[in-house]
């Protein structure tokens, strides 16, 4: 039968059955393969949005304006635009690395769920902003992503029962609880919105994606 917690599959060996050599190599090779994955894919997400900040601060245009409109059916469209649009590269600094700790742990587990899950974030964080922000307002930034991959890594083990999932997500929990108190409202320039319904799409995503198991005879 297989290991559910390790995914390794029992061979025989030598000495009886076992997890043979080769099985541990494969289980290894993966996992390199799969961070190396993911550390390319976070790479090049975060160099997309230095790149558009800096098409921003050279273009004549203002980027900016094709973020999310509050209450304006026009503005729908800012929602998938404004997690690469910064008020500036003060703001652009702050999100860089979170983002980038943050989704590389959410992209350990698969990029095809990694991207799943940052298509519910971005739709949550920015139907939330959209809904909750005052009427015309104006909202950019990633810190959405970064609030909805927090509550995907700190849950995703939860639902999928993986022990080394479970581990993380209390390390990244102990590690960032700080970020909690962007959620709450009061703090002048802050899209606690974006933050609340960041997270809950993370933990959305968590629960959609989780890995389903079959239920073995007995």
């Amino acid at each position: 039968m297989n290991d559910y917690a390790t995914g390794l599959t029992p061979e025989r060996t030598s000495g009886g059955t076992g997890y043979s050599g080769q099985a541990v190599k494969r289980r290894v090779g993966s996992l390199v393969t799969g961070a190396a994955a993911a550390a390319v894919i976070v790479a090049l997400l975060v160099a997309l949005e230095w790149a558009v900040e800096i098409a921003d601060y050279i273009l004549p245009m203002d980027l900016d304006r094709l973020g999310i409109v509050s209450h304006d059916v026009n503005g729908l469209g800012g929602i998938l635009m404004a997690p690469f649009l910064h008020a500036g590269f003060g703001h652009l600094m702050a999100n860089t690395l979170p983002l980038a700790i943050l989704g590389f742990l959410a992209a350990l587990r698969g990029l095809g769920r990694f991207f799943a899950a940052s298509l519910i974030i971005i739709l949550v964080s920015g139907f939330g902003v959209w809904f909750l922000s005052s009427p015309g307002g104006l909202t950019v930034g990633a810190s959405g992503l970064v609030f909805g991959y927090f509550g995907y890594v700190v849950t995703r083990g939860l639902f999928d029962r993986h022990i080394l999932d479970i581990a993380l997500g209390i390390g990244v929990a102990v590690l960032y609880y700080s970020l909690i108190w962007g959620v709450l409202p009061g703090q002048p320039g802050i899209s606690w919105q974006g933050h609340l319904f960041g997270l809950i799409g993370g933990v959305l995503a968590a629960w959609t994606l989780r890995r389903r198991r079959r239920a073995l005879p007995a």
